[in-house]
Order: structure tokens, then C-alpha cells, then sequence
């Protein structure tokens, strides 16, 4: 069984992302580990108040009860999706955010990360590395980010992006698995650029490895290398796109307001980032 990490605040935009993890674990036959972290008050030795381990344990008692206040909510949640058969674990840890998921995916064997993203504005942040952002190059399994706009719906078409490289075959044949899980489709973009080096052989060749999976590979001559990826969201119905993480700053710019701008459901998009090897 799967073990996917769904870190926490319990705020809306987390709430709506927990949705999308039930069904996610639904489709890759998943338990959810749901992490919830806090940071205590650090204060220097030489000025630490009488009160100050009192303060410390009484702080740490409110973060247990209220994690403990959120569970029925959350349980609550997991029912009106009819999902409450899915596993859930519960884990609460004291500490930096992305320390604490580095963490608990190595202490719990963790398969993928699901968490939430403030929409438009919120994708910049969160590949650029404020809030819960560095978790994409920080860790080593697959993340799949949820914009707090994106209303869940049926996978039908999974977009994964390609230059055609030997090692993007794990990954594609990764997602091929969650589309089969979920009767999707998978569609393949390469934009095909003006310095590009991959052959028509090499593209027919995968063409023909593939050729018995749902998948369709879709070739776009152009130099404008993310306009031409949110166009594909835009105008090919991507319910999820999948991206392997080549450089973290090229997210940033994908997604930077003035580029989502000009397509407004791509702030419903979510976006699995998958690692290179």
C-alpha cells in the first residue's frame, strides 16, 4: 500500500487539498499520513524567564489539543466524499516545515507528498520557496500541489511534459500506472524549440515503446517554452500535469502572475513534480 504525506494547517487552502489527497489515495490504493508541524519560541539562554518552560509546555499542550480538535473535521470531510475507508495516520512533530517532512517521509516510508498552494500568486510563492515551497527540490518523492481554487474532479487527461530524455521514461511510465488507476489518458507535450537536438528518430521510438499505452504524444515547434506549456493545460482539458523537476526556478517563472494571467483555470491545475534521477 502507498503511504502518502498530506502536511497540514488545517486552514482552507489545506482543507481543500485534503479532498484531492482522499481521492488520491483512492486511485494509487493509499493510506494518508497526515503531519501536522509547529515551531515553539526560541529565546536565548541568558534572558529566559522564570516562566519561560511553563510557556513552552503550555504552547506545545495547544498545538496537541488543537491538531487533536481538527481530526473529526477532517474524518468529517473524508465521509461526505464517501471516502472513509481510507487509512488515516495521524503525526504531529515540533520543528522547521521542511526539516519535519524530510523527516517523516524517511521515518514513514513515504510514496508521495499532497499539499495545498494558494492559486495564482501562491504557485510563484510556492516554487520560489516561501511557505511550503522549497518541499518540491527538498525532498526526493513525487509532490503533488493543490491550488486552494482547484474544486476536485475526475482525472480524466494527465499532461506530462518531455524533452525525450532517457530518463524521463521512469517518470512517464509512472504517471502511465496513476492514469490506469483512474481510466485517464495520458498526453505527452515536448515543445520542440528552435535549438532543440531531439530527433524525429528519437521521438518515433518512443512513439513505438509506448505505442500499447494511452498515450498521445503531442510535438509543438516553439521558443516560448512556457507560454506554450500553459496554452497545452489551457486548450488540451489537463485535469493534472505532471513535471519533472529539472530546475526549480523554471516553475517560478511558469507560473509568475503574468503568465497566468492569460489563461484563468490554470490557478485549478494541480501539478505533480516528479524528480529526475
Amino acid at each position: 500500500m502507498k503511504k502518502i504525506l498530506f502536511p497540514t494547517d488545517f486552514s482552507e487552502v489545506a482543507n481543500n487539498a485534503f479532498i484531492h489527497a482522499l481521492e488520491f489515495a483512492k486511485i494509487v490504493k493509499g493510506e494518508l499520513v497526515l503531519l501536522h508541524t509547529f515551531e515553539l519560541p526560541v529565546v536565548e539562554n541568558a534572558f529566559t524567564p522564570d516562566n519561560y518552560y511553563t510557556l513552552f509546555d503550555s504552547l506545545q499542550l495547544a498545538q496537541y489539543d488543537m491538531f487533536k480538535s481538527q481530526i473529526p473535521k477532517l474524518r468529517e470531510l473524508a465521509q461526505k466524499q464517501h471516502l472513509e475507508n481510507i487509512q488515516l495516520n495521524h503525526k504531529i512533530m515540533e520543528g522547521d516545515l521542511i526539516y519535519s517532512i524530510k523527516k517523516a517521509i524517511k521515518e514513514e516510508k513515504i510514496d508521495f507528498v499532497v499539499m495545498g498552494t494558494a492559486g495564482a500568486t501562491g504557485w510563484e510563492a510556492f516554487f520560489i520557496g516561501s511557505n511550503t515551497g522549497s518541499v518540491v527540490t527538498a525532498v526526493d518523492v513525487p509532490v503533488l500541489s493543490i491550488p486552494v481554487e482547484a474544486q476536485y474532479t475526475k482525472i480524466k487527461t494527465i499532461g506530462f511534459t518531455t524533452r525525450f530524455r532517457e530518463k524521463d521514461k521512469k517518470p512517464l511510465r509512472q504517471v502511465i500506472k496513476i492514469a490506469k488507476k483512474s481510466n485517464a489518458i495520458v498526453k505527452c507535450l515536448y515543445v520542440k524549440t528552435s535549438k532543440s537536438d531531439v530527433t524525429d528518430e528519437i521521438i518515433n521510438q518512443w512513439k513505438n515503446e509506448f505505442e500499447k499505452e494511452s498515450v498521445e504524444f503531442l510535438i509543438t515547434n516553439s521558443d516560448l517554452v512556457k507560454e506554450t506549456i500553459l496554452d497545452f493545460i489551457s486548450h488540451k482539458n489537463i485535469d493534472m500535469l505532471a513535471m519533472i523537476t529539472h530546475k526549480r526556478n523554471f516553475f517560478s517563472e511558469l507560473f509568475q502572475p503574468s503568465l497566468t494571467q492569460k489563461f484563468s483555470n490554470i490557478s485549478t491545475v494541480p501539478i505533480l513534480a516528479m524528480h529526475e534521477e
